[in-house]
C-alpha cells in the first residue's frame, strides 16, 4: 500500500507550558539506511518530552522536531540494510524524537517486539523506560539481588518500572512517594516499604536498614546530600534527571572516606550503536520476563493525540501513577 505524503502531528509551536502543543500536519519521514519507518498506533508520554516542551532539551541533530521518544506499531517501509525487521511487523520502539505524529522513523536496531499478550497502549509505554531503567540501575548502575535499592519517585513511569525490575532481580526494593495512595501502589508492585516523603525523612528510614547499596534519583537538588547520607559505604548514586534542579553544596570527602560513586547519564543523546547495545540487553534478559507477565508497564491514563496538550498538563500535575500514552491511530 502507497504511503501518504502527509500525516496527523503535533508540534511545539513555541517554547513554553502544555498549550504551545498543538495539531499540525507534517510530511511523513522516509526511512534512511539502517531505519524503519512505523505507522504508530500509541505514543508514549515522558517528562523528557515537556522539558523538549520547555525549551530545555533540544533534539540531537537530525532528529524530528516533533516531541515523543517511544511508542509502538506497525512498520511501514524500511530503509537499506535492515535485517531482523520487516514490513508488516509489529513492534515498540525507543526513538529519536517524532513519536508525536502517525508516522516515525527509528533505527531498526531500536526497536522490540510486542511481548506476548500485550495491547499496543502497554507496549507503547515500554520502550523509554525500560531503556532508561535498565541501562542505569543494571548496566550502570551494577544492581545485585539481596542489594538494597531505593528509586525515588516510585508511583512515576521510571518508578514503577524500576520496582519491578529490581524485584525481579532478587534486590530488596525501597521507594519514595508523595501521598498513602502512591505508597499504596508501589507496595503492590513488590517494595518492601514504600515511604512518604511528605511525613517521614527517607534518609532515617534507610539508614535504619543499613543503607542502599544502590539509589536511583531523578529529584536532584536538595536530594543530592541526602542520598549520600542514605548510602551504606561502598554504594552508589545514579542521576538520571533534576527535576529540583542540577546545584547544589556536597561535601565530598564522604564519596572518599566511604568509597561512594555517583555517576549518570542521559538516553537520548547516545549514540544509535549504545541504543542499540540497550536493546539487545532488554532482549536477552527482561522481555522474557514481560513475556511471561512477570513484570508489565502500570498504565495511568490514554489521551487522543490531538489531546496531547491535556496528557502534559496531567503529568505535570503529579497526580498519576504509572505511564501516559497517547493514541494515534
Amino acid at each position: 500500500m502507497a504511503l501518504p505524503q502527509m500525516m496527523r502531528a503535533v508540534e511545539i509551536t513555541t517554547p513554553g507550558a502544555p498549550d504551545v502543543l498543538q495539531a499540525a500536519t507534517a510530511p511523513v519521514p522516509a526511512p534512511r539506511r539502517g531505519e524503519v519507518l512505523i505507522k504508530l498506533a500509541y505514543a508514549g508520554v515522558n517528562r523528557p518530552d515537556a522539558l523538549q516542551r520547555a525549551g530545555l532539551y533540544n533534539p540531537p541533530e537530525g532528529a524530528s522536531p516533533l516531541p515523543g521518544l517511544e511508542g509502538a506499531g506497525t512498520v511501514a517501509a524500511i530503509g537499506d540494510g535492515v535485517t531482523g525487521v520487516a514490513v508488516g511487523d509489529d513492534v515498540c520502539a525507543l526513538l529519536p524524537g517524532g513519536g508525536y505524529a502517525e508516522y516515525v522513523r527509528t533505527p531498526a536496531a531500536h526497536c522490540l517486539p510486542i511481548p506476548a499478550g500485550m495491547s499496543m497502549a502497554q507496549a507503547a509505554a515500554l520502550p523509554e523506560t525500560f531503556f532508561t531503567v535498565y541501562s542505569n540501575v543494571v548496566m550502570r548502575g551494577g544492581l545485585t539481588a539481596g542489594e538494597l535499592f531505593l528509586v525515588h519517585g516510585g508511583s512515576s513511569g521510571i518508578g514503577t518500572t524500576a520496582i519491578q525490575l529490581a524485584k525481579a532481580m532478587g534486590a530488596r526494593v525501597f521507594t519514595t512517594a508523595g501521598s498513602d495512595e502512591k505508597c499504596a501502589a508501589c507496595l503492590r508492585l513488590g517494595a518492601e516499604q514504600a515511604i512518604n516523603y511528605r511525613e517521614a525523612d527517607f534518609v532515617d528510614v534507610i539508614k535504619a536498614e543499613g543503607g542502599a547499596n544502590l539509589i536511583l534519583d531523578m529529584v536532584g537538588g536538595g536530594y543530592l546530600p541526602r542520598n549520600v547520607k542514605a548510602l551504606a559505604d561502598d554504594g552508589r548514586l545514579v542521576q538520571i534527571a533534576f527535576l529540583e534542579g542540577p546545584k547544589v553544596e556536597l561535601n565530598f570527602a564522604q564519596l572518599m572516606m566511604r568509597r561512594l560513586t555517583i555517576t549518570g547519564s542521559t538516553l537520548r543523546p547516545q549514540s544509535d550503536a549504545a541504543k542499540a547495545g540497550i536493546a539487545e540487553e532488554l532482549r536477552r534478559v527482561v522481555w522474557p520476563l514481560l513475556d511471561d507477565g512477570k513484570i508489565a508497564p502500570v498504565m495511568d491514563s490514554e489521551f487522543a493525540l490531538e489531546d496531547a496538550a491535556r496528557a502534559h498538563a496531567h503529568m505535570e500535575s503529579s497526580t498519576h501513577i504509572g505511564k501516559i500514552v497517547l493514541k494515534v491511530e
